[in-house]
């Protein structure tokens, strides 16, 4: 029952969630709870001349419905965000207030316009329906380069009249455009990474508990960051101290970045429960989601690669427009650049690499981080100019990436953007990756594929990922008399396996069993901080807290073994559970140092076994691999399926082989999904959501998964942290749609093909010969 570090061990947390017995949002009613409804704007843009909410208050079991009226009338402040950037000459971006109901103007489909509550969801949905409004038509703006244009046809914010919010740039321009002009061949591409609904199995959804007595808030919820959401609702909403608001989330069913985001949902549930001082929910359905859940992607970028007379990467220029929706979502700002720039290069020498993003408003809804969060964008711009550039110049691509890669020795790299990339083997794993893949036997399966009058590609992805977050994580260890530890974190598992991979870290340091493990997540009462998960970093950061929490709590240990054996501490040694004096074989173990340390006996004071480790990272870990896609297409149909996918991946150190393999393989069906089924259309007229259900938007299913092949590379380890993890999450989202973009430029003899590669669009590719 002890299962340590590098072992596959079943997850704990698939008992409760394949027999039912899951806890989520939508299964907490408490007594006397109240349920909300929130009514939303058929309209993409429209100024609203009245609203009339007499019928809905007066149906029988409303409790309340509010409008923008009542907001205003409480004094309180628009939906918060976490922008960190600024303009180009430093000037503060551009960020029109976001208010949880309209004021004055709708600027997308779905856009808050009354909040009900009632005594049950099908009363409120009821009188929702009694709603009535009048509202101005509006030209509406979808795409975001056209929004930009000096002939747009409308202005989504009076304060942006030009639709911008910012200009920003990483990087020196005039090196990156001396660099072009000097270079022998420069390869260009425009491309548009497409936007996509993140659709979680569950759906957003907030509970808040007001004590009116204490003025104590308690808010859980299906989110990612339960001491983010405090932070933002307290004090930028609600200015109430932190103390006075507890902040949980429970089983969540998925989150992908969706849920690391604050809404006007979350605003207006808590404020509902102050003011009737009852507990209120609200949950949204799937058609919410679809309308109002942040959703991802959606850059349009122009990419020059400037390489010399050797074929030698010397410059990479990046222009981006990221269409930010409707307004500035909680880390809107942050993903299309400081996210984005993070890895830009990859794992390439580039001497000069410059980045500029413009971000523009539309009548969409609003953009935020999906798994991956920039990361798969600059990966996509990246590998698809390396594959134009290789079909140029009528080189081998995997020869021209090995070319370029930054060579081993020249680790720690400073990359022409500031990072620095500690580790990894770039050429070896693409070696190893194209004999795990058997890129020799291509040919011959082409060959066979042609036989039966279908067309097969193959195509090649090498990324760099980068660890990102709050750079600092917590974990606690505390025993109880039993001998039993419970493991109390600061991130947050939406499905991550947190619960049976920081178990095995637990088991290993303090080789206890298993089922001797307690674990508890995503409560600010419970841990004093905390930053969930995003950006791959749980494994890094709060693994290494634990290492060191459980470092620390045996030398605790020792002292109290020492007065059990009567011994000094220092002869005490702690091997497989057990504290022995050395040279003997007096010894104790856990439960006896458990019992002594937690008895009554002792004084309060000096009573309980605990330690507690706040780990801050020595620096960023960079993820990488190479993913291998080989694609068959149906000429009479256009039918693409993805045959053979193989994935090798540098992760450092691995925790739990099994559980990687999955979060790998989850990833490339999400990879798959963006790349091949999944496309979000908005009417370019009337700004309506298009494919605004599961009858429109495809989603990826089982018989989609292509015959994968997942393995890991473990030769090149980083230093950046004590447990030695680069982070495993998003390597799917990240590598599979240019290897999957690539396999079908090889298939059909294109250079370039914009996402997502539907049947109609691939069947045009080819009657166009």
């Amino acid at each position: 029952m002890r299962y340590g570090i590098g072992q596959s061990a079943v997850r704990v947390e698939d008992q409760r969630f394949l027999t039912g017995n899951g806890r989520y949002l939508d299964d907490i009613t408490p007594a006397g709870c109240l349920h909300a409804v929130m009514v939303r704007s058929p309209s993409a843009h429209a100024r609203i001349r009245k609203i009339d909410v007499t019928a809905a208050r007066d149906l029988p079991g409303v409790v309340a419905v509010y409008t923008d009226q009542d907001w205003q009338a409480a004094g309180l402040g628009p939906v918060p965000t976490r922008a960190a950037i600024t303009n180009l000459d430093g000037s503060p971006v551009c960020i029109p207030a976001r208010w949880p109901l309209a004021r004055g103007r709708v600027r997308h489909v779905g856009d808050g316009i009354a909040f009900v509550v009632a005594s049950s969801r099908a009363i409120a949905d009821d009188a929702a329906q009694l709603v009535t409004y009048e509202m101005d038509e509006l030209p509406a703006v979808i795409d975001s380069v056209a929004a930009l244009s000096a002939d747009a046809p409308a202005a989504v914010h009076d304060e942006a009249p030009d639709n911008r919010s910012f200009t920003w740039q990483k990087g020196d321009p005039a090196q990156a455009e001396a660099a072009l002009a000097k270079a022998a061949h420069v390869a260009e591409v425009r491309l548009h990474n497409n936007r996509i609904v993140i659709n979680p199995m569950e759906t957003r959804g907030v509970l808040c508990i007001y004590d009116a007595e204490q003025d104590f808030f308690t808010v859980s919820g299906s989110i990612q960051n339960v001491f983010m959401y405090r932070q933002m609702l307290a004090e930028k909403v609600f200015d109430v101290p932190l103390e006075r608001m507890r902040v949980v989330a429970y089983d969540v069913g998925g989150g992908f970045g969706g849920k690391n985001q604050v809404q006007p949902e979350h605003l207006l549930t808590v404020f509902a429960a102050r003011e009737l001082k009852c507990p209120v929910k609200w949950v949204a359905d799937r058609s919410e989601g679809f309308l109002t859940d942040g959703q991802g992607r959606d850059q349009q970028t122009r990419v020059r690669l400037a390489l010399d007379k050797d074929h030698r990467f010397t410059a990479l220029h990046v222009e981006t427009t990221v269409d930010l929706g409707a307004y500035v979502s909680t880390n809107g700002t942050g993903v299309p650049t400081g996210a984005t720039t993070s890895v830009m290069g990859g794992p390439y020498d580039i001497p000069a690499v410059y980045n500029i993003v413009h971000g523009a408003f539309t009548n969409t809804v609003p953009t935020d981080a999906y798994r991956g969060a920039g990361r798969p964008e600059a990966c996509f711009l990246l590998e698809r100019v390396v594959d134009v550039a290789a079909a140029e110049l009528g080189v081998d691509p995997m020869a021209l990436r090995r070319q370029n890669f930054i060579a081993p020795a020249s680790l720690p790299y400073k990359a022409s953007l500031g990072h620095t990339i500690d580790s990894g083997d770039f050429a070896a794993l693409l070696d190893r990756a194209l004999a795990q893949g058997d890129v020799d036997g291509f040919a011959a399966r082409a060959q066979e594929s042609r036989a039966r009058g279908k067309l097969r590609g193959l195509g090649v992805a090498s990324y760099l990922e980068a660890t990102l977050g709050v750079p600092t994580e917590y974990a606690r260890l505390e025993f109880d008399a039993s001998g039993a530890v419970t493991l109390a974190v600061g991130t947050q598992s939406n499905g991550q396996s947190h619960e049976t991979t920081f178990a095995q870290i637990v088991s290993e340091k303090l080789r206890i069993d298993f089922d001797q493990i307690r674990f508890r997540q995503s409560d600010t009462d419970q841990t004093p901080i905390g930053h969930g998960h995003g950006g791959s970093r749980s494994l890094q950061l709060a693994g290494s807290a634990i290492l060191n929490a459980a470092d620390k709590l045996v030398e605790k240990a020792k002292v109290h073994a020492a007065e059990l054996l009567e011994a000094a501490a220092e002869d005490i040694d702690f091997d497989n559970g057990t504290f022995r004096v050395v040279g003997t074989d007096r010894r104790v173990n856990w439960p006896d140092i458990a019992a002594a340390a937690l008895s009554t006996a002792r004084p309060a004071a000096e009573r309980g076994l605990s330690d507690e480790d706040t780990y801050t990272k020595d620096g960023t870990a960079y993820p990488n691999g190479c993913h291998i896609a080989e694609i068959e297409i149906d000429p009479a149909t256009g039918m693409l399926t993805v045959e053979r996918y193989t994935a090798l991946d540098d992760f450092g150190r691995i925790v739990n082989p099994m559980v990687v393999t999955g979060q790998v393989m989850g990833g490339i069906m999400q990879g798959v999904g963006q790349a091949v089924l999944e496309h979000t259309v908005y009417d370019p007229v009337s700004g309506q959501l298009l494919s605004g259900s599961f009858m429109d938007y495809c989603m990826p299913r089982a018989s989609d998964l292509p015959d994968t092949d997942i393995a890991f590379f473990e030769d090149a380890p980083t230093r950046t942290s004590p447990i030695g993890a680069k982070g495993c999450g998003e390597a799917g989202t990240i590598a599979g749609p240019p290897a999957i973009a690539s396999a079908i430029c090889n298939a059909l003899g294109v250079t370039h093909v914009d996402m997502p590669y539907t049947p109609e669009k691939v069947w045009q590719l080819i009657q166009k010969g």
